[in-house]
């Protein structure tokens, strides 16, 4: 008799499973391992006491590295203590968490904001929190993992539609009409992979006409997209923002901006902000310093969109689809997996790191090199990049 968890005899290798799993990873050229660095400057790592150009970090305007978040974090470890030691709900909800969230609130013209340990953990926790199983998610099929896993804890029912087609989030809500008690429409603005945006005033319109309830992931727009850096979402009809306070903003963590009506039955309701220990206040003390300097960080963002304006285009001229990408987030689609790893591989040698992103991250036989640009790359840096792909691309091709 078969063990029915495992599908494998009864007296077998427990572990047997873990090997033929790796295999199948090893077989496809898609095994992952992690890799130690050192940051040693805000475009720069250390990997095994080589310094690499860093073209997939998610720090956008190089505030990781900037004097004044990193003194803010030591101050507020020196006020506050290195931990928060306990969860929000029982002793661990500071007064400078809250003076956080009133920060944000104000920037991001919000009723009300709430502070989460990551975007992983809101998206897993506030769509679940609000949904129940009589409810319908309308999810784009390019949402990030977090939202995906967000929306089958919420074992309802789940609708992907196919990527940015706002049409098709209508025929789905005007047949839908009555059937559910809840309806949730969730996406991102700008999307983790392909770099491009999403419709939100369309699906902003459709949310008013049909009564469900706007979800928007605004990781990789905040800091760099809309007034102030503060994303695209202020002064739209949007129900809930998730915000990631760990890429553009230099530090860790996410927070949710919505009502205060929303707020409060998030602090009741939603596992992720109810159950774990809230974020150290070194980290709150960062992101508050960085808040302080995206807003007037205009020219770092001038300067950055054109630098991937022109990264972009000699991309193209090398023969490479980069998608519909119109943000810092530019795909360089390479297809299979084995050449994907391969340019990698020659990016490195040249001293360039850009990971090689690949299924079940991307869709099969949709490999690439996922660039990401930051305010803190040099021209000349984006200058080596380019011909660094050109270069392989030509030695492919002879």
């Amino acid at each position: 008799m078969k063990n029915k968890i495992f599908g494998q005899p009864p007296g077998t290798d427990k572990y047997g499973f873990i090997d033929a799993a790796m295999q199948k990873r090893k077989d496809g050229h898609l095994l992952r391992s992690l890799r130690p660095l050192v940051p040693i400057s805000p475009s720069e790592v250390d990997a095994n006491g080589r310094a690499l150009v860093n073209f997939c970090s998610n720090d956008y305007l190089g505030l990781s590295k900037h004097p004044r978040v990193i003194e803010a974090a030591k101050d507020y470890a020196d006020r506050f203590g290195a931990g928060a030691t306990a969860s929000r709900l029982v002793c661990g909800s500071f007064s400078c968490t809250h003076d956080l969230e009133k920060k944000l609130a104000g920037l991001l013209n919000a009723e009300r904001v709430l502070v989460f340990n990551s975007g992983f953990q809101a998206n897993t926790t506030v769509i679940p929190a609000l949904a129940d199983r009589d409810s319908l998610i309308i999810s784009d099929s390019l949402n990030h993992n977090s939202i995906i896993q967000g929306a089958r804890l919420a074992r309802c029912t789940v609708r992907v539609t196919a990527h940015n087609d706002v049409s098709a989030v209508r025929r789905i809500l005007e047949a839908s009409r009555k059937r559910y008690r809840r309806v949730l429409i969730v996406t991102e603005s700008v999307f983790s992979m392909d770099g491009d945006r999403a419709d939100i005033g369309g699906l902003a319109a459709l949310a008013g006409e049909f009564s469900a309830l706007l979800i928007v992931d605004e990781a990789h727009a905040t800091g760099l997209l809309g007034k102030r850096g503060m994303g695209v979402c202020p002064g739209k009809s949007v129900d809930l923002v998730v915000g990631t306070l760990g890429k553009a903003l230099g530090a860790f963590g996410a927070f949710v901006a919505c009502s205060e009506k929303m707020a409060r039955y998030l602090i009741n309701y939603c596992t992720g902000l109810i159950y774990s220990t809230a974020l150290p206040p070194a980290v709150i003390g960062a992101v508050d310093a960085a808040l302080d300097l995206v807003p007037r960080m205009h020219r770092e963002r001038e300067e950055l969109w054109a630098k991937v304006r022109f990264l972009r285009r000699q991309i193209k001229l090398a023969g490479f689809d980069t998608g519909l990408s119109s943000t810092q987030i530019i795909p360089v689609i390479v297809g299979q997996e084995d050449q994907t790893m391969a340019l990698a591989a020659y990016l490195e040698q040249n001293g360039i790191m850009a990971s090689g992103i690949r299924f079940p991250t991307v869709p099969a036989a949709m490999a690439r090199i996922r660039l990401t640009l930051s305010a803190a790359h040099s021209w000349a840096q984006i200058r080596h990049l380019a011909s660094v792909i050109l270069d392989w691309k030509a030695s492919v091709a002879a």
